[in-house]
Parts: structure tokens; sequence; C-alpha cells
């Protein structure tokens, strides 16, 4: 019973060196042939095309690309916002707007007594920007820019000292006049009073800026 098992294994393993050797030559053949397809194939390409040689072309020169200056998009947008909001020295408040003998100002919609509350030191004086030695062009954009600058920052009570003119010529205050005519012109300013002394008296003013 063993001999005639062990026959029947070695008859079924050498059937299947057989099927492997087949399998090996069946493939060599296919390769073969795959093989000669392909040479004549590119025989019969280089017959079409014949003899080829480069094209002739004249030297060439590459230059080099001028990429366009950037261009400020948003330097032009806050250019436009500040001539857009810009303040005059011309412009005379008195013409239209009452103020008081202590140099306070509200607007209408604003009750009065926001401004004795202003007085009375009832906001915090959060920021502030000193005018001194400036000019009347410099101390003018340094009151945009300061205000727009709180604004950003959602500050509601900020101090602007103009100072009291002792360096002026005559010893006149030139920019008491002129600050309190460009802060009736923003929007964002709702009132405004003179400092009480301890925050500047007479060289200072405390401006109230709407809420954001």
């Amino acid at each position: 019973m063993k001999a005639r098992v062990r026959l029947a294994d070695l008859a079924a393993f050498r059937d299947a060196l057989a099927r492997e050797a087949s399998e090996r030559e069946r493939s060599a053949r296919e390769a073969e042939r795959t093989a000669e397809l392909a040479a004549r194939e590119a025989s019969l390409f280089r017959d079409a095309v014949g003899q080829v040689a480069p094209l002739k072309s004249p030297p060439r020169v590459t230059h080099r690309k001028t990429l366009p200056a950037p261009i400020a998009h948003q330097y032009r947008r806050d250019e436009a916002a500040a001539l857009a909001e810009s303040i005059s020295d011309d412009f005379d408040p008195d013409a239209v707007l009452d103020t008081d003998e202590q140099l306070s100002w509200r607007r209408d919609s604003v009750h009065p007594d926001v401004v004795r509350k202003l007085r009375r030191g009832h906001w915090i004086i959060q920021a502030e920007v000193d005018l001194h030695g400036a000019r009347v062009d410099g101390a003018r954009e340094m009151v945009g820019v300061f205000l727009r600058d709180a604004l950003k920052h959602q500050l509601r009570c900020v101090r602007i000292v103009h100072g009291k003119g002792h360096g002026s010529i005559g010893k006149q205050p030139v920019l008491k006049g002129k600050v309190k005519a460009w802060l009736t012109q923003k929007d964002e300013v709702m009132a405004f009073c003179q400092a009480r002394e301890h925050d500047g008296g007479g060289g200072a003013l405390i401006v109230l800026l709407r809420p954001c």
C-alpha cells in the first residue's frame, strides 16, 4: 500500500514538473514573438521616415522677464479713506454748533448730561496724543491718525494735548481752536470738553468717541 502511494506521489510530481517546463517554454516563445514584432515595427518606421537630421535654428537669447512693480492696493484704499474723511482748517464749527465758555461741545443727538459726566471724569482716559511742537499740518494729521487708531481699538475716552500756546508767536494757543474745529468734523467724536486741571486744564481736551 505504501509503495503504491509513493509511486502515485512521484507520478504527480513528475506531471507538475512537466507542466512547469511547458509553461516556461510557452512564455519564452511568447516573449520571442513580441520581440520580433517590435523589431519589425521599428524597422518599418525607420524605412518610412528615412534619414533625419536636426533642424538648424539661429542662436537665441533668453531675456529675463521684467516683473511689474507691485501695486499697493491697501495703501491706496487707506489714502482714499483718509482723503474722504480729511479735516479742514477752513471749517468754522461756531457757524453751526454751539460751544460754551469751557470749550465743551456735543452733538445734537447727545444728552447734555454726557458732557457733565465727561467733565467729572466719568470715563477713564484710555489714550492720548500730545501735539506739542507740531505745526498745524502735522498736528492735523496726528489727530486724524490718532482718532482712527482709537476707533480701531474700540476706545471710548481719549485726551488730546494741544498746549496752552506759551511757545507760539504772540503766546496765543494756535492749535486750541484748530483742534476744536477738527474734532467737530469727525463723525466718531460724540462730545469733548476742556480737561480738568490735573488732566491738562486749558491745554488739553477730553474727547468721547462713539461706541463701536
